[in-house]
């Protein structure tokens, strides 16, 4: 019989990117394999979304992020803590065989306290720490990048928050090395890269539209030049993405065969920023989309632009650059991050992240010929690879091993590996 999952995560609202992404799809995964999971999400009132015959969400009621994003809610540690905390009640009603956590920041304490036993109404599920951003990072870009900040967050990986789980899945190599590099001795746990998936649904070459790329030409307004080559970015609008990197990319493209535009789909909290930087360094050559709602419309904007750019050298793996490549449309990226779990120069443009070289990259990858038409077939290729139907399969296959191999007794070989 199946094991039941449930996680928890405060990465999730409505129009949230990659981590809702990647549980809605492990959600449609369980319920064609017929396993029980449960999802655990913050919002603005409590109540249970059955998803299918076999998955559930629970959204907790819970307070704004005053911090970065407030789009964003945060499930703080009462919720467990409080013996009828409503996370709590939850883990005692499902009564889980393994909780996996992604988050760093308050609800990884749950897993401290489940390991301890310090829940007696709770049985002592496999406990599951997932990784998908680097914590220094986001201390880097979000507060300060200095050597204090970095060595704040190696003691925190390595002395508060590893020892806290069984075991640790990363979503690429890039991502793992965090908490394999910092983690304490006394509190060593194994560490398993598990790339995220792509939902391939609708996205290919098929879904360009002049109709689109002559809507986007009026959006923009200020030019009626036919020979606009339409960059894209999509994705969150935060201050780790290194947005500033577009703004100076544009200034240096200067090709007078060409009128180089770029779209923005997305929304965050630089979203205004970004926007004066643009109307300042790039007046009249960025149009901001804002956040795309429907699946259908994202995948046209893929399939109709000519480049997809994406800035930042620190992306734990990246679900919009997969996507672009899925839907046939070259990928310009830096060379760093978690990118590197499946871009290459075989399938995508690499350069360095800085305006200079992702300009000159953009120019290699409008010059026509058979080179370039090989890229694109093999990033649709690799993109194929990363399927959700089947990473979801391996990382449920993870769960089960990883469970079982808890389940073990201590002196008894090691006869289930994990292998990822």
């Amino acid at each position: 019989m199946p094991i039941k999952t449930l996680h928890l995560t405060n990465a999730y609202h409505s129009s949230s990117g990659g981590i809702r992404t990647m549980y809605r799809a492990m959600l449609a995964a369980a319920n064609a394999e017929q396993r029980p999971m449960r999802l655990v999400v913050p919002a603005d009132a409590s109540r249970v979304e059955a998803v299918g015959n076999y998955g559930r969400i629970y959204h907790v009621k819970a307070p704004r992020s005053p911090f970065i994003d407030s789009r964003y809610r945060l499930m703080l540690p009462h919720t467990f803590l409080q013996s009828r905390g409503s996370v709590r009640r939850i883990l005692e009603e499902e009564k889980p065989d393994l909780v996996e956590v992604c988050d760093k920041y308050s609800l990884c304490y749950l897993a401290g306290l489940l390991r301890r036993g310090w829940c007696e109404t709770i049985p002592r599920p496999t406990l599951v720490g997932l990784s998908c951003e680097r914590l220094d990072d986001n201390v880097a870009a979000a507060i300060s990048p200095a050597s204090l900040g970095r060595r704040f967050a190696r003691w925190y990986i390595g002395r508060i928050y590893a020892g806290q789980f069984d075991y640790h899945l990363a979503n690429s190599e890039y991502t793992a090395r965090e908490l394999a590099d910092n983690m304490w001795p006394k509190h060593w746990r194994d560490v398993h890269v598990i790339p995220m998936g792509v939902s391939l649904d609708g996205l290919g070459p098929h879904g360009r539209s002049e109709a689109l790329r002559a809507d986007l030409r009026r959006r923009i307004g200020g030019t009626t030049a036919d020979n606009i080559t339409w960059l894209l970015y999509a994705g969150r609008l935060s201050v780790e993405k290194n947005l500033s990197l577009l703004v100076d990319m544009l200034a240096q493209l200067d090709d007078a065969r060409r009128t180089w535009r770029l779209v923005v789909a997305g929304d965050g909290p630089m979203a205004a920023a970004f926007r004066d930087d643009a109307a300042r360094r790039a007046p009249g050559r960025v149009l901001m989309w804002g956040h795309v709602a429907a699946r259908d419309t994202l995948a046209q904007l893929y399939a109709s632009c000519d480049v997809f750019v994406h800035p930042n050298p620190h992306e734990p793996f990246g679900i919009a650059p997969l996507e672009a490549m899925a839907s046939g449309i070259p990928l310009v990226a830096p060379a760093a991050g978690g990118l590197l779990s499946y871009a290459s120069d075989g399938n995508a443009w690499l350069a360095e992240p800085t305006g200079q070289a992702f300009a000159t990259a953009v120019g290699a990858a409008c010059q026509p010929g058979v080179r370039r038409a090989q890229r694109i077939a093999c990033a649709r290729a690799t993109a194929a690879r990363f399927d959700w139907t089947h990473v979801a399969r391996v990382i449920f296959g993870v769960y089960d091993a990883l469970h079982a191999r808890r389940m073990v007794p201590r002196d008894a070989p090691d006869a289930l590996p994990v292998r990822c």
